[in-house]
């Protein structure tokens, strides 16, 4: 089996198999990581250029790191640094790193829809490494291969997510692959943080957190994205993490084995205590190297569409 489209633009775009298929790929990549020596000729002879908007330290470095441990050709392109800062459009700074011979470009954007863009008119294949709203299939992907790790499936499980629903494309993405693989998905957040229509999506949505952290198998917190707190979505960051912060107490309402997660950076004492955060429970840490093994398991997944080639 291989991915059908060059491209990962969204979770929404994958079928179910296809989740598996890079969560099972990933799965061999993270074997790799934990060894001595972290090099595979997987990616050789292969182009790879990180083209960012936006800031990013993980999803950036960790692409990064995928490359150059498969042997890849690696560069990176900040937006405030290239021709970008001189007029240039997407389209035209895309087309100028297809033809210097790239494979793939990863692109992040504040604009939602601008790795489609991007795809439809460039060669190359195009991660979405999350675009405005919208999407941020990569960090999905790892958070489901962290669940699937560590409780053997998703089907079945009671997962939480709490906090800024409204602007998170992480919760987006995670919420379209999560209910495809059969997880029972629950938000909670401040009622101005939460998108109308979202129980459309098939989730279950609550306005305190306590119901849905309720013998929940997983607790994801989101992180409160304090530069839009200007246009007050809710009173104060102390009330904040007084009704929704995730905290020892509440964490008692899942489940005693519940996996608790968040996909950085964190707020720390803000979405979760420090108590939780460096708890037993949390496998925050692990998701950051579960990321790059995801991100592994995608360039190689997208570099060889064409060839046949199975890694198992």
């Amino acid at each position: 089996m291989v991915l059908k489209s060059k491209d990962l633009l969204g979770i929404k775009e994958l079928s179910a198999e296809e989740i598996m298929l890079v969560l099972n790929t990933a799965k061999t990549m993270k074997y790799v990581l934990t060894t001595n020596n972290k090099k595979t000729p997987h990616l050789q002879g292969k182009s790879i250029i990180t083209l960012f908007y936006e800031n990013s330290t993980r999803t950036r470095l960790s692409f990064e790191l995928a490359s150059k441990y498969m042997s890849a050709s690696a560069a990176n392109i900040s937006a405030s640094s290239s021709s970008v800062s001189k007029g240039e459009t997407l389209i035209d700074t895309g087309k100028t790193i297809d033809m210097m011979g790239a494979d793939v470009i990863i692109i992040r954007h504040p604009m939602s829809g601008a790795p489609h863009l991007l795809a439809k008119n460039i060669n190359a294949s195009v991660i979405n490494a999350g675009d405005g709203m919208n999407e941020h299939p990569t960090q999905a992907l790892l958070d489901m291969f962290t669940i699937w790790e560590k409780k053997g499936s998703l089907e079945g499980l009671k997962i939480a997510i709490l906090g800024d629903i409204y602007h998170s494309r992480v919760a987006r993405s995670n919420i379209y692959g999560m209910t495809k693989l059969g997880a029972e998905v629950s938000v909670a957040g401040p009622s101005t943080l939460l998108p109308p229509g979202i129980e459309k999506t098939g989730v279950k949505v609550f306005n305190t957190i306590q119901e849905a952290m309720i013998d929940a198998d997983v607790v994801m917190a989101l992180r409160i994205q304090l530069e839009r707190q200007k246009k007050g979505l809710f009173p104060t960051t102390r009330e904040y993490s007084r009704f929704f912060g995730l905290d020892e107490k509440r964490l008692k309402l899942a489940k005693e084995d519940a996996l608790v997660m968040h996909p950085g950076p964190v707020n720390r004492g803000l979405e979760l205590s420090t108590y939780v955060m460096d708890g037993d429970q949390s496998v925050i840490n692990e998701q950051v190297m579960n990321g790059v093994a995801v991100r592994m398991a995608l360039l190689y997944l997208l570099t060889r569409r064409n060839s046949g080639e199975n890694i198992n």
